[in-house]
């Protein structure tokens, strides 16, 4: 493992020409997600590489301040509820570093994604939008945009076109349904392409929406 970098769980050939970078919800680890790869029916090609990072180990206020793997604290989950911006920024600077290691391994940046669920997603969603170098897309399970105000300056003009899928669940009691309406309106105004998807289900992945994601990472990683 490279110094500094998180402590993850790695699928699929070292030798790939994609990576998909995945991060996992509060209180899981970054084996959470790790019996999706065979679901998702990727085939032989392109060849991805799943890299499924842990979250460090930090109190979270809206749990009553237990310690848990978590990517920033969570003071509540509603429009308008306060937000964790310096543990925000610092899980994206951990995410950047994973970026980067694969880039060094001869993934291009354009055949990175990066992927999350809940908070995961929400992380994912602030580093791909202001990350330096194009990406092929994001993927964001029933979560929502962080640190929405900061988009407009924080943006990088090399993330403008990157696929965006948002899916949630209709029944969600988790991360409310309007507030990840919100988060998709607001990327709307910011002229990001965002293929948005519901499913009949509270905070969890639906098989229905298994199908579409396999779908979604076929179309962003398939061969140029």
């Amino acid at each position: 493992m490279s110094e500094g970098l998180l402590e993850r769980v790695e699928v699929g050939p070292r030798n790939a020409d994609a990576s998909v970078i995945w991060l996992h919800g509060l209180g899981a680890d970054g084996h959470d997600f790790e019996p999706i790869v065979p679901q998702l029916g990727l085939g032989p090609t392109p060849r991805v590489h799943f890299v499924f990072p842990h979250a460090p180990h930090r109190p979270v206020t809206v749990n009553g301040g237990y310690v848990m793997r978590a990517w920033f604290d969570v003071i509540a989950i509603r429009i308008g509820a306060p937000q964790d911006e310096v543990g925000i920024r610092e899980a994206a600077r951990h995410i950047e570093a994973l970026i980067e290691a694969e880039i060094a391994n001869g993934i291009p940046s354009q055949r990175i994604v990066l992927a999350g669920f809940s908070q995961g997603g929400a992380i994912a969603l602030h580093a791909a939008l202001r990350y330096i170098q194009p990406l092929a897309g994001v993927l964001a399970l029933s979560t929502f945009l962080p640190l929405a105000d900061t988009l407009e300056d924080e943006r990088h003009p090399a993330n403008q076109q990157i696929p965006i899928f948002l899916a949630h669940g209709t029944y969600d009691p988790v991360v409310p349904l309007d507030l990840a309406e919100l988060s998709r309106q607001r990327l709307i105004e910011h002229d990001y392409a965002v293929q948005w998807m519901t499913y009949p289900m509270e905070h969890n992945v639906h098989p229905l929406e298994i199908v579409d994601i396999s779908a979604w990472l076929k179309g962003v990683l398939s061969a140029e």
